[in-house]
């Protein structure tokens, strides 16, 4: 059975070595794949499962699905401990190594940009849940969002229909969800971030406030097409990927 490639991230070259007990979808490491001054973090996985007619059934089996974007994150998490990656949609899967370094070429400008913006930079997430009637929570909300944002290079309030990262599900959600954001934090300020969070919120009864990361910064790198869960969309005839 032929192999494909799946791509999880593009980076810039970077000094530090991912640990080889590390591995990804499939339970295959992912190696680096290197072109021009780009590298793909790329792993192997069969026909059977990721060739669109397989990938469509498999995309209806939630325990597959499940295990799949599981693996797909820990290798992004262990990608944003040592650089700032660029994340790829969950299922970008393209023919061969030659169909990688087309798909680097088609998008090498916007790869670069986004690369740096995103250089030496974290995303943190900020959910706010209340136990009582939304509209009551809106003014907490709102200062919370400023706040928050003055720390933060850039922000971004998110939506049921923003692509999701593909990392796991909050594991509790009660109360009425009143924020849901991101915020684009240099790494270096993640610490004073973090309590700025954790202030606001023990400073108001009746909310719960839930931070999660530091992550790949899935929700601004939107400009390349390339990021969130999106099915298929990661297939262009197996060669390329299009926004």
């Amino acid at each position: 059975m032929s192999a494909l490639r799946y791509v999880y991230a593009i980076c810039r070259p970077f000094p530090a070595a991912l640990s080889v007990e590390l591995t990804g979808v499939g339970g295959v490491p992912p190696r680096l794949l290197r072109h021009g001054d780009l590298i793909a973090v790329v792993g192997s996985v069969p026909e059977r499962d990721f060739d669109p007619e397989p990938l469509r059934r498999r995309l209806e089996d939630v325990h597959w699905l499940e295990e799949t974007a599981r693996a797909h994150q820990g290798v992004l998490d262990a990608l944003t401990a040592v650089t700032s990656p660029l994340p790829l949609r969950l299922a970008t899967v393209l023919r061969d190594d030659s169909g990688v370094r087309v798909m680097i070429d088609e998008r090498r400008e916007d790869f670069l940009r986004t690369l740096d913006r995103l250089d030496g930079r974290v995303e943190w997430d900020v959910r706010v849940y209340a136990d009582t009637a939304p509209e009551h929570a809106d003014a907490f909300t709102r200062r919370l969002h400023h706040t928050l944002s003055e720390c933060a290079e850039e922000n971004r309030l998110l939506t049921p229909t923003t692509p999701a990262p593909s990392r796991e599900a909050s594991p509790g959600e009660e109360g009425h969800r009143v924020l849901d954001a991101a915020y684009l934090v240099p790494r270096a300020d993640s610490g004073a971030f973090v309590e700025r969070v954790n202030s606001e919120g023990e400073q108001q009864p009746g909310m719960r406030v839930e931070l999660t990361g530091p992550w790949a910064a899935y929700s601004f790198t939107g400009s390349t097409g390339l990021t969130g869960f999106a099915g298929l969309t990661g297939f262009t005839g197996l060669t390329s990927c299009t926004g």
